[in-house]
């Protein structure tokens, strides 16, 4: 039992890794597209909860160490639990792309307005819809992405061992 806690952490931390190594890497200006193919990937791989504990701990670091605001949670945190549970309830990377797209561009767009007024504290230049524009592209090009990644990792004994590790399915 203690062993399989710490084969998901390593995993986990793992996935933490690359989302913080590679969103900064491929980024275009108010978007982060890698945070959406991470976020893909780990909901097919982690599912809702631990994919979400990624974004978050990602979001964290990605403030924390690179300056930026909390569109980092906002943006990721609601499309990572969506992705895990269009995963889950129809397993096809399709439906974490689905999940991923209106959690991160529809629902984490619409609670970063909030979110910066509170942070900036002025509501000057601001408007419920100004982050969704580019919340839903990057969340489209990532899905993309993601779904062509899958498509070849799919296929890698080490990745359906992951997946299958945390959907307690054994192969």
């Amino acid at each position: 039992m203690g062993n399989q806690k710490l084969q998901k952490v390593t995993y986990l931390a793992m996935m933490i890794a690359l989302d913080v190594v590679l969103s900064p890497l491929f980024r275009i200006e108010g978007m982060a597209p890698m945070s959406s193919v991470m976020n893909v990937l780990a909901g097919v791989l982690l599912g809702p909860m631990y994919g979400t504990i990624m974004a978050l701990v990602c979001g964290i670091i990605r403030m924390t160490l690179l300056g930026i605001p909390p569109l980092a949670l906002t943006g990721a945190v609601f499309g990572a639990f969506l992705a895990g549970l269009g995963y889950r309830l129809y397993p096809s990377v399709i439906s974490s792309m689905v999940g991923e797209i209106i959690g991160t561009g529809i629902i984490g767009s619409l609670v970063s307005y909030p979110v910066m007024v509170w942070f900036t504290g002025s509501s000057n230049e601001f408007y419920w819809l100004m982050y969704t524009p580019r919340f839903i592209g990057a969340a489209c090009i990532g899905s993309a992405i993601a779904f062509f990644i899958w498509q070849k990792a799919k296929t890698i004994p080490a990745i359906q061992k992951i997946q299958s590790f945390y959907q307690g399915v054994s192969l």
